[in-house]
C-alpha cells in the first residue's frame, strides 16, 4: 500500500478517535493490494482466506470507513450491488465500460471527457469536484468469436455476472 495511504488513514483514524487493529489493517492491506473492483462479499471471502476470524460486519465497517476517510470510492456498476473502486486516487476521473455479457469492467480516461466535463459545468455555474461515466455495452467477442474467454474465466471463478436485461 502507498505511504501516503497509509499516512491520511492513520490522521483520519486519530481524528475519529479510532484505533488501528490487526483485523482492520488485514481488510486495508488487501483492499489496496488489487486495482481490482470489488463488493464487500468479495473482499470479505478474500480476507478469511488470510484469517477466518475476520467477520463480515469487521469489513463492512472498514469499508465504510474508508469510503468516508474518502480513500475508496463506491460506484454502481450495476445488479444494485456496491462495488469499491480502490485505485480513484491515481486516477481520480477514470470512468468504466462494463461488458453485459461477460461483467468485464474496462477503466479509461479521456481527455475530451475531462474537457466537456469541464466546459458543462462551468456554463451552467458549477465547478466540478468528480465525475464518473459508465459505459454498458457488448464486447464483442461471443458475436466475433462465438466464445467469450473473459466470460469463461468469469464463470470458472464463480464471478458473479450481469443479468441480461
Amino acid at each position: 500500500m502507498d505511504a501516503g495511504v497509509q499516512e491520511r488513514l492513520d490522521d483520519f483514524i486519530r481524528r475519529k478517535g479510532l484505533r488501528r487493529t490487526g483485523q482492520r489493517d488485514m481488510i486495508i492491506k488487501s483492499v489496496f493490494s488489487q486495482d481490482d473492483h470489488f463488493t464487500a462479499e468479495e473482499l470479505f471471502d478474500r480476507v478469511r482466506k488470510s484469517s477466518s476470524d475476520i467477520s463480515r460486519a469487521t469489513v463492512y465497517r472498514t469499508l465504510g470507513l474508508l469510503v468516508e476517510a474518502d480513500l475508496l470510492r463506491e460506484i454502481d456498476l450495476g445488479e444494485n450491488q456496491t462495488t469499491y473502486d480502490p485505485n480513484f486516487l491515481d486516477k481520480p476521473s477514470h470512468n468504466h465500460l462494463v461488458c453485459i455479457d461477460c461483467g468485464r469492467v474496462l477503466e479509461f480516461e479521456d481527455a475530451q471527457i475531462d474537457l466537456l466535463n469541464d466546459s458543462v459545468t462551468r456554463r451552467l455555474g458549477f465547478r466540478p469536484v468528480r465525475q464518473t461515466l459508465k459505459i454498458e455495452a457488448s464486447c464483442e467477442q461471443l458475436r466475433l468469436n462465438g466464445r467469450c474467454t473473459n466470460l469463461i474465466a468469469s464463470r470458472l471463478t464463480g464471478k458473479r455476472l450481469r443479468k441480461k436485461r
